[in-house]
């Protein structure tokens, strides 16, 4: 019963783990080359044309149905109810 409780113990001492590892700093050479690289790609990406919506069920579906325009009618003022 000893054993389990100086576990849980044992693992608050822990050192923090850390998801971002050793992230050195980029040279002025490597910085100059990652630009270069961004630059590059954000010119090939707008070459790129628009897509338009592809839609498989485009030859299937019914046309949407436009409802026919109202009349409208003419109201004249409400006669006042005595």
């Amino acid at each position: 019963m000893l054993a389990p409780m100086t576990a849980y113990a044992s693992a608050q001492g822990m050192p923090p783990i850390s998801l971002r590892g050793n992230e050195r700093t980029l040279t002025p050479e490597e910085r100059e080359c990652q630009k270069q690289i961004d630059n590059d790609y954000k010119a090939a990406t707008s070459k790129v044309p628009d897509q338009k919506a592809n839609d498989p069920w485009a030859a299937i579906r019914p046309a949407p149905s436009t409802p026919s325009p109202k009349k409208p009618t003419v109201a004249g003022p409400k006669k006042k109810q005595q």
